[in-house]
C-alpha cells in the first residue's frame, strides 16, 4: 500500500500546487489588473490606453502559456474545465486588446488632422465620418476609464462589436486623407 499512498499524496500535492497557481497567481492577477487610461494631446477626455499596456500584453501571453502547460499535466483533471475556460477568456481578451490598440493607433494618427478646419473644408464627408467615429471612440474610452478592470473591459460586448467598424471607418478616413495629400503633392511638388 505504500506505493499507492505515495502516489495519491504526490497527486494531491501536485493538484494543490496547480490549484494555487490557477487561483492565486492567474485568477487573482486578473481580478485586480486595471488599464491605465489617459487623455491624448488636445482631447479633454480619457482617450488612450497607456502606461501598463505592454505589461498587460506580456501577462496575457505568459498566463496563456502557463495555462496550456497546466492543461497538458495529468493532474489537471479536477480543474480541466476551469483551465480551458481561462485559456479561452484570456485569448479572447488578448485579441480584443490587439484590435483596440490598432484602432487607437489609427485614431491617434488622425484626430489632430481631422480636428483642423482646413481638412474639414477639404474633406467634408470624411470629416463628418471621423467626428462620428471620434464620438464613439471617446464614449468607449470613458466607459473603459470608469470600469478599468482589464477582463471586464475586454469582455464588454459593445467594445468588441464596435472595434471592427471603428477600424474600418478610420481606415477609410486615412485612405481618403492620403489620396487628398497625394493630390496636393502632385499640384505642388516643390513643397513636398
Amino acid at each position: 500500500y505504500k506505493d499507492d499512498i505515495e502516489d495519491i499524496t504526490d497527486s494531491a500535492d501536485k493538484q494543490m500546487k496547480l490549484e494555487k497557481a490557477l487561483n492565486l497567481e492567474i485568477g487573482a492577477y486578473w481580478e485586480t489588473e486595471e488599464f491605465q487610461i489617459k487623455n491624448f494631446k488636445g482631447v479633454d477626455h480619457p482617450s488612450i490606453l497607456s502606461g501598463n499596456i505592454l505589461d498587460i500584453q506580456e501577462k496575457f501571453e505568459e498566463h496563456i502559456m502557463q495555462l496550456n502547460q497546466m492543461n497538458a499535466m495529468r493532474y489537471v483533471k479536477p480543474f480541466k474545465t476551469i483551465v480551458l475556460e481561462k485559456i479561452g477568456l484570456l485569448a479572447e481578451c488578448q485579441d480584443t486588446v490587439e484590435k483596440w490598440l490598432k484602432v487607437q493607433n489609427l485614431w491617434t494618427n488622425l484626430v489632430s488632422v481631422f480636428s483642423s478646419k482646413s481638412i474639414a473644408q477639404e474633406l467634408p464627408v470624411e470629416s463628418k465620418k471621423f467626428k462620428g467615429i471620434d464620438k464613439q471612440w471617446i464614449k468607449i474610452m470613458e466607459k473603459a476609464a470608469d470600469t478599468k478592470n482589464v477582463i471586464q473591459c475586454c469582455t464588454n460586448d459593445i467594445l468588441k462589436s464596435s472595434l471592427p467598424s471603428l477600424q474600418d471607418g478610420l481606415e477609410v478616413c486615412q485612405k481618403k486623407l492620403e489620396n487628398f495629400l497625394e493630390t496636393k503633392r502632385s499640384l505642388f511638388p516643390r513643397f513636398y
